[in-house]
């Protein structure tokens, strides 16, 4: 016996209850933190925001934060495509223990990362010694900062293009070979274009890790005010000195990120969606013809 669609409807007062529910929660938890967030930054005027923004220290750590996004994020990306030309196009002993290892930042603490770093560079760990012997400062440094954010964030961008590479096959690349074209030619002509959105989705999501990046940042970072204070770092700095103002301007930085990188993430889930339906309306095309 078949139901109608009607019978399959939930009933009008479910529908009103949960969205009014969903709303509910979205206001509370979403806006309402966010609409804090600009109303505190801006309680004592424009003037003390524009102050607090452009303070030393403040300047210092959106700098910093600009310099370690601008070093990890071409690093995570040459990693993620190798990791994942790697992964989707050849099979090799050990191929599962580099997946699990890519997939490793996402299940340790970032404390935990940070901790890690201390362990191996730190004044007391294992290659300390040397570095000290060396003058060459990791932890407490920009370097350590670096570490901890490539650590943090060289999953994102093979965790978009493995499964898409995976889906997208070698017919093309391998077609490309066989008239002669060269491997990098093949990898910008033809690899590149099919995986660019994909691509361009793990390195939004990747620089917004990267600059909003907390806990292994604030193990190896030391703290320094004005030298090796990230801009969330500062935020909490800052709120602990009693300058609310000044810790919801930086908070109000971050936030502008996150706004900005969920609409280009939007904006190229969208894309990706029509490019694999063209793609799926060129391959029936291409069956259908006898």
């Amino acid at each position: 016996m078949h139901m109608t669609k009607a019978a399959l409807k939930d009933p009008v007062w479910v529908r009103y209850g949960l969205t009014a529910a969903a709303l509910l929660i979205i206001g509370l938890f979403l806006c309402l933190p966010l609409f804090s967030i600009f109303f505190q930054a801006l309680a004592k005027g424009w003037q003390a925001y524009a102050e607090q923004i452009s303070n030393p220290d403040t300047v210092s750590a959106i700098r910093l934060t600009l310099l370690v996004s601008a070093i990890s994020l071409p690093l995570s990306v040459v990693f993620g495509v190798s990791a994942a030309w790697a992964i989707a196009r050849f099979e090799f002993p050990g191929k599962g223990l580099l997946t699990t290892l890519i997939d490793l930042p996402f299940s340790v603490s970032p404390v935990t990362a940070g901790l890690l770093f201390v362990l191996l560079f730190g004044a007391n760990g294992w290659f300390g010694e040397w570095l000290q012997a060396h003058d060459v400062k990791i932890i407490f440094a920009v370097p350590g900062i670096v570490l901890a954010t490539l650590f943090i964030t060289c999953p994102f961008v093979a965790r978009e293009l493995i499964p898409l590479m995976q889906e997208m096959g070698s017919e093309e690349e391998e077609a490309a070979l066989s008239m002669g074209a060269g491997p990098w030619t093949m990898f910008f002509k033809i690899t590149l274009p099919n995986i660019k959105w994909g691509l361009l989705y793990g390195v939004v999501l990747c620089n917004a890790r990267a600059m909003g990046e907390f806990g292994a940042v604030s193990v190896v970072s030391g703290h320094i005010a004005g030298l090796t204070n990230t801009l969330p770092l500062h935020v909490e700095a800052t709120y602990n000195e009693y300058n609310a103002v000044g810790a919801f301007a930086g908070a109000s930085l971050l936030t502008v990120l996150a706004v900005v990188t969920l609409v280009v993430k939007s904006f190229l889930e969208w894309k990706q969606q029509n490019n694999r339906k063209r793609t799926e309306a060129t391959d029936a095309a291409h069956a259908a013809k006898p």
